[in-house]
């Protein structure tokens, strides 16, 4: 058993009250001044300013008195007090949870530069895409990497992430688009699970375009991901999401539904790129189906917002995408007003995102959609939690989840708009140890 005390801090968490925040929540930190975290275990024990937490003048370093099994010192034989191992000084600095990066493709062989280029040129997305670009690009990198090599790519871009301060991330298959080559990204996506410090849930994205040879008929490729593909990642078990591209060109709403409702009888969870380009309705869908999040919502029309409020969706938003794509940013500040949680997300990936860094999605959300900077804090840590399962463990600093935080050179959580184009992170802890 370990018991570290983090002191002098200036604290600002989310506070979760069940569920994702909404409306004037988003927008609610405690702050705690002076603050301190009790950690056992790599788990928060207690938490408030230094003066306030129970019996704070009670804890004693390991080597003053005797411990008990319980972990406990004994004064007198009687009086018991908190024993700490560490006592790390935080030096007046912010202190926020770590960043919870709920929608990434991270998983990828290949850069696509040329592109980018393209892009800039004024050639369109979907365009690039019919032309065998974008997504079809990346597939036959994929394809042709070695499971190795595929893991030393994903590997590089999620210690990155781990750099600009994100602690828990989700990561898609999507780039296989079929069962052999889906499988092999899923197994990367395990391995980096399993050999680096952050929480890593994995999200089964066969239905990420139509590969070639479906090209004219993309109802069979649906059904191979129904009867084939869904049932052995299933059987693998690594994935917990299964999610779906819902887009003109792409894969229809009645499609998605089909995907999404197998996937729920398999005992996966959903979430869904949804109403990128043009209104499809795959906000609504993802309200009929109750899915945990649906993502991208530039084009999600007011009346479909409403019912994803009613639903308790996550909206995940993906500025970086909008900035990349020149594109008008989703509408945010009419979200939060209609009570609908907003979570943000970089959406790392080889074409419309190439960024892994939550600090930037955050100045970009402040200073482009409207978001204040606690609303934006609150998108990056809790809410990103919920739209991903992971609440429970991690997305603000509350007695009994994990010590997953991370320390800042700036006063409160403005300076991750306002020190533009720079990360002020300074240090990351993972479940109380220092991994940054």
């Amino acid at each position: 058993m370990t018991i570290k005390l983090f002191k002098n801090a200036n604290i600002y968490t989310p506070v979760d009250k069940g569920s994702a925040a909404s409306g004037k929540d988003q927008g609610t930190l405690n702050h705690f001044e002076n603050g301190a975290i009790l950690v056992k275990d790599g788990i928060i024990t207690d938490i408030g300013n230094l003066s306030d937490i129970e019996g704070i003048s009670d804890i004693c370093k390991i080597d003053d008195l005797d411990v008990n099994s319980n972990g406990n010192c004994t004064v007198d034989g009687s009086r018991k007090v908190q024993c700490v191992d560490n006592t790390v000084d935080c030096l007046g600095k912010c202190l926020i949870p770590g960043f919870v990066d709920p929608h990434t493709h991270i998983c990828f062989a290949k850069l696509r530069e040329s592109e980018f280029e393209m892009r800039l040129q004024g050639t369109p997305y979907l365009e690039i895409l019919r032309q065998g670009g974008g997504i079809l690009s990346s597939v036959a990198a994929v394809a042709k990497a070695s499971e190795k090599d595929l893991y030393l790519h994903t590997l590089k871009r999620a210690l990155s992430a781990l750099k600009f301060g994100t602690t828990t991330i989700e990561i898609k298959s999507g780039y296989g688009l079929d069962t052999q080559n889906e499988l092999k990204m899923l197994r990367v996506i395990e391995l980096v699970r399993k050999t680096t410090p952050l929480d890593i849930v994995a999200t089964f994205l066969g239905a990420h375009a139509i590969p070639a040879s479906y090209k004219e008929n993309s109802d069979a490729f649906i059904s191979l991901v129904i009867d084939e593909m869904l049932p052995a990642v299933k059987d693998q078990g690594i994935a917990t999401y299964c999610d779906i591209f819902c887009e003109k060109g792409v894969f229809s709403i009645d499609q998605g539904r089909k995907v999404l409702r197998a996937a729920l009888e398999m005992g996966l969870k959903v979430k869904i790129h949804a109403d990128e380009v043009n209104d499809l309705g795959g906000a609504a869908l993802s309200a009929e189906l109750g899915a945990s999040s649906a993502d991208h919502l530039l084009a999600a029309s007011d009346e479909n917002i409403e019912k994803m409020a009613q639903a308790g969706v996550v909206a995940t938003l993906l500025p970086a995408t909008a900035y990349s794509l020149r594109k008008p940013y989703a509408r945010a500040r009419v979200m939060i007003e209609k009570s609908l949680p907003v979570a943000l997300a970089t959406d790392c990936n080889p074409g419309s995102s190439y960024c892994e860094s939550m600090p930037f999605v955050i100045g970009l959300a402040v200073l482009n959609m409207g978001m204040t900077p606690a609303e934006a804090l609150t998108a990056a840590t809790l809410n990103g939690a919920y739209a991903i399962g992971m609440a429970e463990k991690v997305g603000s600093l509350d007695i009994g989840k994990q010590a997953d935080f991370i320390l800042m050179d700036g006063d409160s959580p403005a300076i991750l708009p306002y020190h533009a184009g720079v990360s002020p992170v300074t240090a990351v802890f993972k479940q109380g140890e220092q991994v940054v």
